[in-house]
């Protein structure tokens, strides 16, 4: 299996991008084709046997630019020749930190939709107490039709199913109420087609407050939402244990409870809050798996990542998910 990954995107590109290169290719049965400025990636390269090869692109899309005008004009930016080598058959994912716009463009224009698909969708992985809970679209499309959550559905049901390994996963739409006639037209409309889908476990709406608990296993919304709900939840983690951190230590609090033990205790909540755990998100309804991670992305996110890569292309997701298209 190759992987090509985008070097020159994301925050901490290219140090922390190479670094996780370097764990990945250590840990999963794959080889890694890092591309962007070949002088710039020997750099930070070190000297290893392990199977990390370059190819170059002498440009990179930088956040602020327009994802389409950028793509269609950087024809050698990191991410357009890293996408490129997935449509060519070079290599069988292709995975970035750089703009998740200029990611989403890339795939639509190069590895083309899936047909019968008319919006891709990020599928984003949220720890629960439970397990997971897969959420799409959390932010390819800000607008979206009822076909096209309708979609969504199929696909993040497929993914949970074959790829978390979920047995008949529980299907949800994202609304302000539980009931069938809550929230706007959009959401009561992709309601009853989902009600009378009969390829997926469709279990009603879910409120905000069901996704972290687990209550479904996929959730289904626009990107616009999708995107507000996880920065929202990824924010949220990170307060909640800035305020425990500070309310145990105050007036010696950790000793109080004991250094270790507390210790313990915030070292396994910090690891299951932690999205470099899952460290990508694959876009789900286009020709080729791509895989997009945070900008914020580290070495531990960036091999994460690439394994999501991995077990996206060993469970033939792509292949099923055309298939059950076909037969809708």
């Amino acid at each position: 299996m190759k992987i090509a990954v985008d070097a020159m995107g994301g925050d901490n590109a290219p140090a922390e991008i190479i670094k996780g290169a370097v764990l990945a290719a250590k840990k999963y049965p794959c080889e890694i084709i890092l591309v962007g400025d070949e002088k710039i990636i020997r750099g930070y390269l070190p000297e290893t046997d392990l199977p990390i090869t370059i190819r170059h692109a002498s440009e990179v899309i930088q956040m602020g630019e327009h994802p389409a005008d950028a793509v269609r004009v950087k024809k050698d930016s990191s991410i357009v020749v890293a996408t490129k080598m997935v449509k060519d058959g070079e290599c069988d994912a292709v995975l970035s930190a750089g703009s998740t716009g200029a990611s989403v463009a890339a795939a639509q224009l190069i590895l083309r939709r899936i047909q019968g698909i008319g919006r891709p969708a990020i599928a984003t992985p949220i720890p629960t107490p439970s397990g997971t809970t897969l959420l799409l679209d959390s932010g390819a499309n800000v607008d979206s039709k009822p076909e096209h959550l309708i979609q969504s559905g199929i696909m993040g049901s497929l993914y949970a199913e074959h790829v978390l390994k979920i047995k008949n996963p529980s299907v949800a739409l994202l609304n302000i109420g539980e009931e069938e006639t809550k929230g706007n037209e959009q959401a009561k409309e992709t309601y009853q087609l989902l009600k009378n889908l009969k390829t997926i476990n469709f279990a009603g709406n879910a409120e905000g407050r069901d996704i972290p608990r687990g209550k479904f296993d996929v959730v289904i919304c626009d990107g616009f939402v999708g995107n507000v709900v996880l920065k929202f939840g990824e924010g949220l983690a990170l307060t909640i244990m800035e305020l425990l951190t500070e309310e145990l230590t105050h007036n010696g609090g950790i000793k109080l409870l004991g250094h270790e033990l507390l210790a313990a205790t915030f070292k396994n909540m910090s690891k299951r809050l932690d999205v470099s755990e899952n460290g990508g998100a694959p876009l789900l309804g286009v020709n080729g798996c791509c895989v997009i991670s945070h900008g914020s992305s580290d070495e531990k996110a960036i091999c994460s990542a690439i394994g999501v890569a991995c077990d996206y292309v060993n469970s033939n997701i792509l292949q099923r998910i055309c298939h059950s298209l076909a037969l809708t």
